[in-house]
């Protein structure tokens, strides 16, 4: 009599060419999709799964994680983890991993892109080459240099460490701003995010999301960063007041905006998009083949590892 395998949820699709026979080793996988299904697909199985499988970006909630009484392990494609009640989950002894690291020299490639896109303004540049208005009486507007200039960072973490590494390579003057300072750096830290967006030239938000850092870019902020600042975002859409965003670049107040993620994805302002001074992009930092198959393993790995071991590689810390 073989022993029948313990059962794996799997709440989104990972894109690798291997995805169902490397979490088919161990598990007897189930798909959970939305639809008149949903429900009866939790009741066949809730008993029996102890893996989960979600993302950085797929709701999974508490009411979600309480219909798996014997739910052990969640293993995240991603390394945000603001969709995910993780705190319920380890009150309840849920092992909770992530994927971080892979993924940080791609997202600090795409901060920076994003930067430079939008200070050159490349893509209104882009526009105006397809509009075929090069040549003609309208002329294209003067973008601003980056090189030597202030770059302010708003959480230093991984991430943001990676985008100071790029900055450094232009010369660039930089501080950041963390609810504390980070011992193993060199990089000026400034307490006040209101100061540091007075001082700098360009403000990056690589800061985790979450209740904690809702709204953390206000208009307050905004008007401090000033009419030639420019602000980037590649954190989550929640960290910037958006509607003070909006305003802040109608009016003037603010210089212009590359922006990777939004409050409501994948909703965005109209006003947005009719802006020359803003760059936007479908939350695709992390969007690169070589990332993706990173992250695809290290959620294989972990799921792996809990199989054998009963614990996962990469756990997200206690909140």
């Amino acid at each position: 009599m073989t022993n029948k395998k313990p059962t794996l949820i799997q709440l989104v699709t990972i894109a690798h060419h291997d995805t169902d026979a490397q979490l088919a080793k161990h598990y007897n996988v189930v798909q959970l999709k939305n639809g008149p299904e949903h429900d009866a697909t939790i009741a066949k199985v809730r008993a029996d799964v102890e893996v989960m499988v979600t993302s950085a970006t797929q709701p999974t909630s508490a009411d979600l994680i309480d219909q798996f009484p014997n739910l052990k392990a969640i293993c995240s494609f991603g390394v945000g983890y603001d969709s995910l009640d993780v705190k319920h989950a380890q009150k309840k002894g849920i092992q909770v991993s992530n994927t971080p690291d892979v993924l940080n020299d791609c997202v600090a490639d795409h901060a920076f892109g994003l930067l430079l896109a939008t200070a050159r303004r490349l893509g209104h540049a882009d526009r105006f080459v397809r509009d075929n208005l090069w040549g003609s009486d309208q002329r294209f507007p003067l973008g601003v240099k980056v090189s030597h200039k202030k770059l302010g960072i708003v959480g230093l973490g991984r991430i943001g460490m990676a985008i100071a590494q790029r900055a450094a390579g232009f010369d660039m003057d930089i501080r950041y701003h963390n609810r504390t300072p980070r011992s193993e750096t060199n990089l000026t830290y400034e307490p006040s995010l209101h100061a540091l967006a007075e001082w700098a030239d360009f403000l990056v938000i690589a800061t985790v999301g979450g209740p904690s850092t809702r709204g953390l870019i206000d208009a307050e902020v905004l008007k401090a960063l000033g009419p030639k600042g420019i602000i980037i975002n590649i954190s989550r859409g929640s960290v910037i007041d958006e509607d003070a965003l909006v305003q802040a670049l109608q009016e003037g107040v603010l210089g212009g905006a590359g922006l990777d993620v939004y409050e409501n994805e994948p909703k965005v302002p109209d006003a947005l998009k009719t802006m020359d001074n803003v760059l936007l992009a479908p939350h695709i930092a992390s969007a690169t083949v070589e990332t993706r198959i990173a992250m695809a393993e290290l959620v294989f790995s972990n799921v792996d590892a809990f199989a054998a071991t009963g614990k996962v590689i990469t756990p997200i810390p206690t909140l």
